[in-house]
């Protein structure tokens, strides 16, 4: 057998030794969190409460996709009026009673929300511009008034005199 260099090895280096001035702490395993029985009763409270805001909103956000693609004349695959239809729809949730103890219950979800806001919002903005419309119209009508009222004064003085 024929014993073939090895050409791959590299020059080692050696390093002279420095002074250490601070020693590295060795890791540690993280200590397990003893928690009390209480504790991750609150804790999974916390939880289903925060999975259900979380699903809630998922649930508006698919109602908004679908009234996009409603408005949305560009879908000739839909061949139903609406994408979606809307039931009653509730999620879980954890309730707190006055002696400490929880119930496991449901919360509505209001689909409609948004559309009722929108709606209200509109109202109030139309009644505030006919407000201001009927308070400009009256300024004007004062104004012209007390003009007709001194040009009639004017006149008179004008023609006695």
């Amino acid at each position: 057998m024929k014993k073939i260099p090895d050409t791959d090895k590299k020059p080692i280096l050696l390093l002279q030794p420095t002074s250490v001035t601070t020693a590295i702490v060795p890791l540690q395993p993280q200590e397990k969190k003893i928690i009390s029985e209480p504790e991750r009763l609150i804790a999974q409270v916390k939880r289903i409460n925060q999975m259900a805001g979380e699903l809630e909103a998922a649930i508006l956000e698919l109602k908004a996709i679908a009234n996009t693609l409603n408005t949305q004349k560009r879908y000739p695959l839909l061949k139903c009026k609406h994408i979606c239809q809307y039931f009653a729809v509730s999620v879980p949730w954890v309730k707190r009673k006055p002696d400490e103890s929880f119930i496991l219950t449901t919360r509505k979800v209001d689909l409609f929300r948004a559309e009722r806001e929108a709606a209200l919002l509109a109202e109030q903005l139309r009644q505030q511009t006919k407000k201001r419309l009927a308070l400009q119209r009256h300024k004007k009508n004062k104004s012209g008034a007390k003009a007709d009222t001194k040009c009639l004064f004017k006149k008179v003085l004008v023609n006695k005199s």
